[in-house]
């Protein structure tokens, strides 16, 4: 494992190139000083816009200033998370963020001056001024929302109450991330210490089930004792939606979650619905745990230990980067040329030095190229997160090639389907070269386990927020009783009778930040379905599938999400995508139960 004390030892090979972005700061400045200039500008537009040409020029100056705004964050964002300790890195990144607030102040007059056009004069302006047709679909999709516009009057309130508003996601925050004090555990020498999330993380998944115990009972600890506390700030937030909603006269906070992406609601009812009814493969899977652990009652703390010991594989950076070309190589030679791009033009930071901000991401910047953050550890979970942000970094690039500024960004929705039809693709590769049965084992271990997190987990959670926000719309009350009843019902219905159920359980809604923003974790699971029909097809050779596929990372925004995954084959306003995601879960349980 190869460990680095600081940043300049790292070789130069596994550290990204800001230069792309600015060679020198001093031309950041200029940059910065361009964008002041045309914010003042289109301030200078409010009340003047009477015509296509006036439009046209907004909207022209809009776009320039948006390309500039977002290479200058990025370049401060990226720069802080090399090492988030650097002063300098910091005070640039203060300033894009000032610089946010004088663009979103000027700009704020145009939804709704937008919105209080008649739809004929808007098609006057475009018929009058033809380099509107540029922003044509983007101007009518804007009025997509004139119903659930209210009067300038009261936008002007609503936006004052903006703050309040977020209050109690905001407190969740602070209780979560600031606040929180977990419990102690045992140290290695015996002695008492504090448990982080980091160590968290470590211990529910140790050999030593006392150790996970330990632990789950120490993380739960200040949840259940915040529980009121954090049950009116989930109360708070959900009351909020659903006021909302009905002020913005949506049917419900659901319709009005899923109109950005134009979903009708059928998808995420269908979601729910096919899940539940295909479930028991996950209640068989549970059965081969408790089984596999050989025990006599089956705890929560101990659905996240590896059920196959003693692999542990290391893996180099280089030799990662090599199989992950191998994997993906049903993608195509394009495809493969693109990723060696990455390596060889230094678009990826690789490694963990003090002070770099944790995890991993891509970031997309158009008109440059991506950036991917890593901390690569040379093991097998850092195989697949390098395949994982390649996938996301090349619907990225591809996009922004295919894609003018307007619709090269894609939306959250189909995000995760290039990540995981890249894991797909990396698990059968290693499958089908692995000769070593425990490894084999522990590979499907590691997909089940991670299907299980990102389709069923969030199913769960989806159907849960659907259960308490149709509460709220009914008038029922919210508080700890009714979360907790809600919550282990669902529990019980996805993860089976195996288990025996700790108090701690029914508290699992109290540590979840994405239930303050509402209705979006169904898109992993859909994204996550939406993959593994994709790669099976492309598995399978089907030359017409895998078109369509690089045709669909080539497409951005330019289409509403479900349109673009129907050009691919996967229609989710149909339970087909859902089924075959969830026969493959079943095929890879048979296939480990036997192994």
């Amino acid at each position: 494992m190869t460990t680095y004390k600081t940043r300049a030892e790292v070789p130069l090979h596994e550290k990204w190139d800001l230069t792309d972005l600015y060679s020198e700061q001093s031309k950041w400045d200029e940059d910065y000083l361009e964008i002041e200039k045309i914010a003042n500008d289109l301030k200078g537009f409010d009340g003047e816009i009477h015509d296509g040409q006036s439009l046209y020029h907004y909207l022209k100056q809009r776009e320039e200033l948006s390309f500039l705004f977002n290479k200058l964050y990025a370049y401060a964002m990226l720069y802080v998370d090399e090492d988030t300790r650097e002063t300098t890195a910091q005070s640039l990144l203060d300033r894009a963020k000032q610089l946010s607030v004088k663009v979103s102040s000027a700009t704020s007059f145009f939804m709704p001056y937008l919105l209080s056009l008649d739809e004929d004069t808007l098609k006057g302006y475009i018929s009058t001024e033809e380099r509107l047709a540029y922003f044509e679909e983007d101007l009518f999709d804007s009025f997509r929302y004139k119903q659930h516009v209210l009067s300038k009057e009261q936008e002007g309130v609503l936006s004052q109450l903006g703050e309040a508003l977020s209050v109690p996601s905001q407190t969740f925050g602070m209780l979560n991330n600031a606040d929180i004090k977990f419990g102690e555990v045992t140290g290695k020498n015996g002695e008492a210490v504090e448990l982080t999330r980091g160590m968290y993380a470590k211990l529910i998944e140790d050999e030593d089930r006392e150790k996970r115990k330990e632990a789950y009972k120490a993380y739960y600890q200040p949840y259940v004792q915040l529980k009121n506390s954090i049950a009116s700030t989930l109360s708070a937030a959900i009351k909020n939606n659903v006021t909302l909603a009905r002020i913005r006269q949506y049917p419900s906070s659901l319709e009005k979650a899923l109109f950005g992406d134009q979903v009708p609601k059928e998808v995420y009812e269908n979601l729910i619905l096919t899940t539940k009814k295909n479930i028991a493969p996950l209640h068989l899977y549970t059965q081969i745990r408790k089984e596999k652990l050989k025990l006599d009652e089956l705890h929560q703390y101990d659905l996240s230990v590896p059920l196959v010991g003693g692999v542990k594989q290391v893996i180099s950076y280089d030799e990662a980067f090599d199989i992950m070309c191998k994997a993906l190589a049903p993608l195509g030679k394009e495809y493969i040329e693109i990723l060696h791009e990455f390596k060889n033009g230094r678009y990826i930071d690789v490694r963990e030095t003090p002070g770099k901000r944790s995890g991993a991401y891509n970031l997309g910047v158009y008109g440059v190229h991506p950036f991917i953050l890593l901390n690569h550890q040379d093991d097998l979970d850092s195989l697949f997160t390098l395949v994982h942000e390649c996938g996301h970094g090349v619907h990225s690039k591809l996009s922004s090639q295919h894609q003018p500024q307007i619709t090269a960004r894609y939306s959250i929705f189909v995000a995760e389907v290039a990540s995981t039809v890249n894991e797909v693709l990396l698990i059968n590769y290693l499958l089908n070269n692995e000769q070593d049965s425990q490894v084999r084992k522990h590979l499907l271990n590691h997909f089940i386990d991670q299907f299980k997190g990102t389709f069923f987990t969030q199913v769960m959670f989806a159907e849960f927020e659907q259960k308490i926000h149709e509460m709220a719309e009914n008038g029922q009350p919210l508080n700890v009783d009714v979360f907790n009843q809600t919550y282990e019902t669902l529990f019980r219905e996805y993860n089976g009778d195996e288990i025996v159920f700790d108090d701690e359980v029914k508290y699992g809604w109290s540590r979840i930040p994405h239930f303050y923003r509402p209705f979006y974790v169904y898109k992993y699971a859909t994204g996550f379905a939406s993959a593994i029909h994709l790669a099976t097809k492309i598995l399978e050779g089907d030359q017409k599938t895998l078109d369509a596929y690089l045709k669909f990372l080539k497409s951005g925004s330019s289409d509403y999400p479900l349109e673009l995954l129907k050009k691919t084959g996967v229609n989710l306003t149909t339970p087909t995508p859902i089924e075959n995601a969830l026969s493959r879960f079943s095929e890879l349980v048979e296939e480990f139960s036997k192994l």
